[in-house]
């Protein structure tokens, strides 16, 4: 009986630790996405972004995503894919006005997305 509840308790902290783990993870790549999508948001405002900013971006987006196909679904990070490229396209086609309502919607699914993944009761029930 001892063996048994200790199994268990040792489950649910390694049950737990992940959980936590997963949503610092999340979290903390997310933030720094955010971060150079505000970036290249205020340098398309202002006409000076052009192909390679936003490229930068999208290459900082590929490193990260290597992490995050750990813990997000795929679906998550192919719509945040979708959007990157067209971004990339329309920065670098000096299409602004068309290229800000991508990168905010970028910048929305930066904040929201580690939402859905912390160790919240919405989230395990």
């Amino acid at each position: 009986m001892v063996k048994s509840l200790t199994a268990i308790a040792v489950a649910l902290a390694l049950l737990v630790g992940l959980g936590v783990g997963e949503w610092f993870s999340v979290n903390k790549e997310f933030e720094a996405f955010g971060r150079e999508l505000s970036t290249l948001y205020d340098k398309t405002e202002r006409e000076e972004a052009n192909g390679e900013d936003a490229k930068a971006v999208q290459t900082s987006w590929e490193k990260k995503k290597e992490t995050l196909h750990v813990w997000i679904p795929h679906s998550d990070i192919t719509r945040i894919d979708d959007y990157m490229s067209e971004t990339v396209r329309l920065v670098a086609e000096g299409e602004y006005a068309l290229a800000l309502p991508k990168i905010e919607i970028l910048i929305h699914l930066a904040k929201c997305l580690p939402a859905t993944y912390s160790p919240a009761i919405e989230n395990i029930f």
